[in-house]
């Protein structure tokens, strides 16, 4: 049995881990515990104790928006205090795009424009190229967490606009489980959605390889991303 931690911030999309754990349908089990951002070490013990090989802060914007370095102490602080390896949802879809052999990626977010901004800046500090940003305006986790696939369709589509070899959606708060594999279908490229990498980088970080269809092209990959020998698996 391979344990995976997972810090959340609770409130929506939480049942997408429960969905991923039985798409990988392997001896795989996902654990998570709700945090904030300010709070990221309070939840670490229930998931050592927990038994978890590796622990992920599973919030995107709640990562890049401290920037590329901000970042990365978020996580190294996260790794010390587990002692385990550790990184975010903001690395794993740097890590995920980098393991899809791909340079230029579309962005499409539920967030405000200017927190859409700031993920593809963050990317831009990871050496990805950005073709286009669209930003649904969403204010709220919660209306977030109610799209269905209709709107999740609509915004895969609408970010699609512009030319790029793989889709990324950053919101953990969506309920994207269900739907990559259609998505990759209609979309003909690659799809990455938060909720998926953060699980494939909670893998990436135990050297777990899961070979999963069902959850898009990033868990076809023969290759396997190994995890770095720093204290942050970053």
């Amino acid at each position: 049995m391979t344990a995976l931690g997972f810090l959340h911030p609770g409130h929506s999309a939480e049942d997408d881990y429960q969905r991923i754990e039985q798409l990988l349908g392997t001896d795989i089990r996902l654990d998570l515990e709700k945090s904030s951002a300010d709070r990221l070490t309070a939840g670490v013990e229930a998931l050592r104790l927990s038994g978890a090989e590796a622990v992920v802060w599973a919030s995107t914007s709640s990562s890049f928006g401290y920037g590329w370095e901000g970042a990365h102490d978020q996580v190294r602080t996260l790794a010390l205090a587990a002692g385990l390896p550790a990184s975010s949802t903001s690395f794993a879809f740097v890590h995920a795009v980098r393991e899809l052999g791909v340079r230029r990626v579309a962005i499409g977010a539920t967030y405000p424009a200017d927190v859409a901004e700031r993920f593809a800046e963050f990317l831009r500090a990871a050496g990805i190229e950005v073709t286009g940003v669209h930003a649904a305006g969403v204010a709220t986790r919660a209306e977030v967490g109610e799209w269905g696939p209709q709107e999740v369709t609509s915004l895969a589509e609408k970010a699609s606009a512009t030319p790029a070899e793989a889709l990324l959606l950053p919101d953990t708060a969506l309920h994207t489980a269900s739907h990559i594999t259609t998505l990759e279908k209609h979309l003909e490229k690659p799809v990455l959605t938060a909720n998926q990498v953060s699980v494939w980088e909670a893998l990436r970080l135990t050297t777990r390889k899961v070979n999963a269809p069902s959850l898009g092209t990033l868990f076809t990959r023969k290759s396997v991303v190994q995890a770095t020998s720093s204290p942050s698996g970053v």
